[in-house]
């Protein structure tokens, strides 16, 4: 299977950087790191109301992202705390 680019957005990093634990955001950095040789890990689910909106578990946190297989592209868009990744923040 041929690799796919991971690109993290801004807010995703941010997201990232502001995890406490250095253990956890090594393991996510990881986890997203796989997505380039599998966009479709096991225990990945597609994201109700969406074309191709993804999300995956690490743990206590949820890496969204989405799948470009045109030009094979992954996109992670926001990582968060299980308990309010999928919350709508107001947008400024």
């Amino acid at each position: 299977m041929a690799s796919y680019s991971v690109v993290i957005a801004e807010r995703a990093e941010k997201d990232i950087a502001a995890i406490p634990s250095r253990h956890d955001r090594e393991r996510i950095d990881r986890r997203i790191a796989a997505l380039a040789h599998d966009p479709r890990p096991p225990g990945s689910k597609k994201l109700k109301g969406s074309i191709s909106r993804y999300r995956i578990r690490q743990g206590d946190y949820r890496i969204l992202y989405s799948i470009e297989d045109a030009i094979r592209v992954v996109a992670i868009v926001h990582v968060g705390h299980r308990k309010d990744v999928y919350r709508r923040r107001s947008r400024a």
